[in-house]
């Protein structure tokens, strides 16, 4: 048995290193809790088939590692001094350009490596991220309203908030008094309300009490939200449990995309550009997480007078224009309306209604579901964002 994680990290590279015959093709070596490691190689521009040759001896290599329980091998696509051409994008890939970039060594360790593939969780079929690359965009009102929508259209639904600086789900579900209890076998029971299963920090904590966790604090406290929950039984599980994720591309909203096995994700923004500028960001983080985009929704789009006429307070049609650079479906445009926000406040989402808000969370619900199992089967679009 190992003495501490850079031991068996240790070891991983010297059996790799041992199996290629050669060093400086290896560049880094991850291992996550459950022992699996993610491997990053270089890629040899001049002989590819030499370079996967080496990716899968590396991977078995990996494996024979007493306590690896499973390996992935990924090839970078930096460039040596030699080389005059990058490799070649995948067929379908959508390239965004940039402008000046950081340095190769402060790229290298600032971005993310990719996603180990993830064991799906028991009692959960499938699970999507609802995010921003910035607050106050409307987030925890789309995931709740379209967590509802979807109950009323008989899924079986669940909502992890996952914002743990400003949880307002109890707040919009009517669940400020919340008490979740322990069930028998020590498992966390959800509070249920409008059909919707959720957990929030906010049913565990003091209402002003500040949350002053770092990034390991926020990920331990939603993997027992996630884990140790009753979401659903293999029997009988969960159709879908949406998580309302912290905002921004931090820590805490980087290391859920990398450790949950998300099936996709959903970009919320308004329409300004102040605000579309982050949505790159955020496409980007899930891009180079490995977890599909499913499209974006846009908030705030306008707002509708007495006499019919629309008002594009916070600008017009920028969220359409983002979907069609990033080839994203635009999944819903919300306006503004006042019982979006009523429902928010008196905890009864505007999704429960018989009027045009409820008309926009089904539909959006309907859209979600549709681009979901439109990946069923393929891979999701690859967006790369180019220097």
């Amino acid at each position: 048995m190992f003495q501490s994680k850079d031991d068996q990290i240790a070891a991983v590279t010297a059996a790799i290193n041992d199996a290629l015959g050669e060093e400086g093709w290896l560049e880094t070596v991850q291992i996550d809790e459950n022992g699996r490691a993610m491997v990053i190689l270089r890629a040899d521009r001049q002989d590819l088939p030499a370079s996967e040759r080496r990716r899968s001896r590396a991977e078995e290599a990996a494996l024979s590692v007493a306590g690896i329980t499973g390996a992935r091998a990924l090839m970078t696509a930096e460039r040596s001094s030699g080389d005059s051409e990058p490799l070649p994008p995948p067929p379908g890939t959508k390239r965004v350009k940039r402008g000046a970039r950081l340095s190769d060594e402060a790229v290298r360790d600032g971005q993310p490596r990719g996603a180990v593939k993830l064991d799906p969780i028991v009692g959960i079929k499938r699970i999507i991220a609802v995010a921003s690359a910035k607050g106050g965009v409307g987030k925890s009102t789309v995931s709740v309203n379209l967590a509802v929508a979807l109950a009323q259209q008989g899924w079986s639904v669940g909502l992890l908030d996952a914002d743990v600086y400003g949880p307002s789900i109890p707040t919009m579900l009517g669940l400020e008094d919340a008490d979740p209890q322990t069930l028998p076998d020590g498992k966390l029971g959800p509070v249920e309300a409008h059909g919707v299963k959720s957990l929030s920090i906010g049913y565990l904590t003091e209402p002003d009490a500040p949350m002053i966790w770092r990034g390991p604090m926020v990920m331990s406290a939603m993997t027992q939200m996630l884990n140790d929950a009753e979401w659903g039984t293999e029997t009988a599980p969960l159709d879908l449990l949406i998580i309302d994720t912290p905002p921004g591309t931090g820590d805490a909203a980087l290391t859920l995309a990398q450790r949950i096995p998300l099936d996709g994700a959903i970009i919320v923004t308004t329409p300004q550009e102040v605000a579309l500028a982050d949505v790159r960001r955020g496409v980007a983080m899930f891009t180079k997480t490995s977890v599909p985009v499913l499209g974006i929704v846009e908030t705030m789009s306008w707002f509708e007078d007495p006499a019919g006429n629309r008002h594009p307070l916070f600008g017009d049609g920028g969220g359409r224009a983002m979907a069609e650079k990033f080839a994203l479906p635009l999944l819903a445009e919300l306006p503004i309306l006042v019982g979006i926000r009523e429902g928010g406040d008196k905890g009864v989402p505007a999704a429960l209604g018989d009027d045009t808000a409820a008309d926009l969370f089904e539909r959006l619900g309907t859209n979600v579901v549709e681009t979901l199992d439109g990946l069923e089967g393929k891979p999701a679009p690859q967006i790369i964002f180019e220097d």
